[in-house]
């Protein structure tokens, strides 16, 4: 196994311990896609980024939340509501071919938690489909349009995870919520590494970068089709958990904070489950080189899309 992916200390003297939307800087004339901002972290994201002066195009799958979610955004930035299903193909392929200007930051957020099994319009699990193969697809379909960076929403969880080359989408084994969840966030991380090395290998100034949120109490709990569960993690959303405002502030920094490419930001509180952003590490499994490479290429083959530069190697 090829591991070459460590924390790099060199560059933690760029966080700060108590950096805030605050510290965010000025936004205005960026143009910022957010998935799944019409609730939860993304719209939190959103409001961060309206607030700071940016357009926000929020890419939903329901348009009516949207615009309502658009609505309660002040600030001096703007707001763009856009459908998107990332558990469509047709769908990604649609918002990316209506897309026809500059591009500075597309934030892949949107995602599912520990749902029931079940399909996505072209048959891929859920959680594998809409958490990674529909954002892979939307990164490489709107990369020639990118400016600036990809920064893609992963977890903690990606520590449990693990890709199964032979089966991704739980054809043949037993489906496992869980297990399932963590591949998709693991296949978050070796995709931001296998992106930075084809952005670097066509000689592109963009950057991949990745963030968790730590535990934040979203909605993203409340979906998993279990109501013993929902009610468990209602239970420690209210007793554990920071706010979306907080759980946000990690993908902000890596959207805007000067960082390397194929960074990984986090909390930093104790097991990077609350706190302030900063550079945070990840397993062996989510470092190793060949893996990513070994993914990307069934992600092409599974969504018919391959990276939108020239030149990659």
């Amino acid at each position: 196994m090829a591991v070459i992916w460590r924390r790099d200390t060199r560059f933690d003297a760029m966080t700060s311990r108590a950096w805030t939307t605050d510290d965010l800087p000025d936004q205005r004339g960026r143009t910022i896609v957010v998935t799944g901002a019409n609730s939860g972290l993304g719209l939190a994201t959103a409001r961060a980024f309206v607030q700071a002066g940016a357009h926000v195009v929020l890419a939903v799958r329901d348009e009516r939340r949207g615009r309502a979610a658009a609505a309660s955004l002040t600030g001096s930035g703007s707001t763009e509501v856009r459908a998107l299903d990332l558990a469509d193909l047709t769908s990604v392929r649609t918002f990316a071919d209506q897309w026809g200007r500059p591009l500075d930051v597309l934030v892949n957020n949107a995602g599912v938690m520990a749902v029931p099994k079940r399909r996505t319009a072209d048959g891929f699990e859920m959680q594998i489909g809409t958490n990674h193969l529909g954002h892979f697809a939307l990164t490489n379909l709107l990369l020639r349009h990118l400016t600036d960076r990809v920064v893609t929403v992963s977890s903690a969880a990606h520590r449990m995870g693990k890709i199964d080359f032979d089966d991704l989408n739980w054809e043949r084994r037993r489906y496992s919520r869980w297990p399932a969840y963590g591949q998709s966030k693991l296949a978050n991380l070796l995709f931001t590494l296998e992106l930075q090395r084809r952005l670097d290998a066509a000689g592109s100034n963009l950057r991949a970068l990745a963030a968790h949120p730590g535990y934040a109490s979203t909605n993203l709990q409340s979906h998993s089709g279990n109501v013993l569960q929902n009610a468990l993690m209602a239970l420690g959303n209210k007793l554990f958990a920071q706010s979306d405002s907080m759980g946000a502030l990690p993908s902000l920094y890596a959207a805007t904070a000067d960082l390397p490419g194929a960074s990984y930001v986090g909390p930093d509180g104790l097991r990077e489950s609350r706190g302030h952003p900063t550079l945070v590490g990840r397993s062996d499994r989510a470092s190793d080189t060949l893996a990513a490479t070994r993914l990307w290429g069934l992600c092409e083959q599974l969504t018919g899309t391959t990276f939108g530069l020239a030149n990659a190697a």
